[in-house]
């Protein structure tokens, strides 16, 4: 969860989204080199008055800020073109959970066991516990082993929804007859809260999604008793 005032990323809670953060502020330090270098040279001509006959012939110039911003390009897109092989990329996931956004409710299968399926409301302020988020909490929360991955099918019944879970790194569109598919392993357990990120309807701010990341005894356990 973020804090209050808070103005960078939620702390992560998978791989994934650590590169990810690792990358944004990597692409921050470039820009304030080159907002610095920008900045000295306007000032640079503001204060100063050179004169050069041979400022019409600078081959030199031209060479350096042409290649210079092509470098720079290059170091910002390598790790970037990697972060974007590695968040579609599936490899072994352990577990599948299907996914289906509905006006205004999510809906997760568990395609791997038997009868494990539930639907996952926005629970009302009026029956929130002491320490629950209001607007966040849900009735029943999608429950995942920590350390394994993770392989979402996202689809939709009705109109363009969106999975979101900033902590892990996750953005999915669920599209109506389409399939998406997605990888995620969460490094730690705990509660990892998010909302769908598309405007679908006059109820599109009152769908959280809370995905609960335990270890894996607990949730075989919670298989296990899902029925009963």
């Amino acid at each position: 969860m973020p804090n209050w005032g808070q103005v960078m990323f939620q702390d992560a809670a998978s791989s994934v989204m650590f590169q990810l953060i690792s990358f944004h502020d990597h692409a921050l330090l470039v820009l304030t080199l080159v907002l610095t270098v920008v900045s000295y040279a306007l000032l640079a001509l503001m204060v100063n008055k050179h004169v050069n006959r041979y400022i019409m012939e600078a081959q030199t110039i031209e060479t350096v800020w042409t290649i210079l911003p092509a470098l720079i390009l290059l170091v910002l897109a390598l790790p970037s073109l990697r972060i974007l092989y590695i968040t579609d990329e599936v490899s072994q996931p352990s577990i599948t959970v299907k996914t289906i956004g509905h006006q205004w409710y999510w809906s997760y299968e568990y395609t791997d066991f038997m009868n494990v399926e539930m639907d996952s409301y926005m629970t009302p302020t009026s029956d929130l516990m002491p320490g629950d988020y209001r607007l966040l909490e849900v009735d029943n929360r999608m429950v995942v082993p920590m350390q394994l991955e993770i392989r979402m099918l996202i689809t939709a019944a009705d109109v363009i929804h969106s999975w979101t879970v900033p902590a892990l790194g996750v953005k999915v569109d669920a599209v109506p007859g389409r399939l998406n598919q997605i990888g995620f392993t969460t490094t730690q357990p705990g509660i990892f809260y998010g909302q769908c990120s598309e405007i679908c309807g006059a109820n599109h701010s009152f769908m959280p999604i809370a995905v609960e990341a335990i270890n894996t005894k607990s949730f075989m356990n919670w298989v296990s008793n899902f029925n009963q």
